[in-house]
């Protein structure tokens, strides 16, 4: 399962959100489940950011969801994003 997590830092929060998500990578490559975690930002727009994850498996991503480094990047997001943060779960269509 691929999920792709678009961001929107506020206005001079960019660098804190990059921060914020760099930190998220290497943990989350670590879990059980998570077969690729990579962080993109638009070069024309630095403060609009993606994640692009896959995971083995619903299962996976919800456990993701509950560990540490993720409920603290959540605090952060609370305080750094212009607008709330958009998940897109995109499966395989030729499965």
């Amino acid at each position: 399962m691929i999920v792709i997590a678009t961001l929107v830092a506020a206005a001079g929060r960019s660098d804190r959100l990059r921060t914020a998500l760099e930190a998220m990578i290497e943990p989350s490559l670590e879990e059980p489940g998570c077969l690729a975690y990579q962080l993109y930002a638009d070069p024309n727009r630095p403060e609009q950011m993606a994640i692009v994850e896959e995971w083995t498996d619903e299962a996976a991503l919800q456990f993701h969801f509950g560990t540490d480094h993720f409920r603290q990047v959540a605090e952060t997001l609370a305080e750094v994003l212009a607008e709330p943060l958009q998940l897109r779960r995109l499966t395989d269509i030729a499965s």
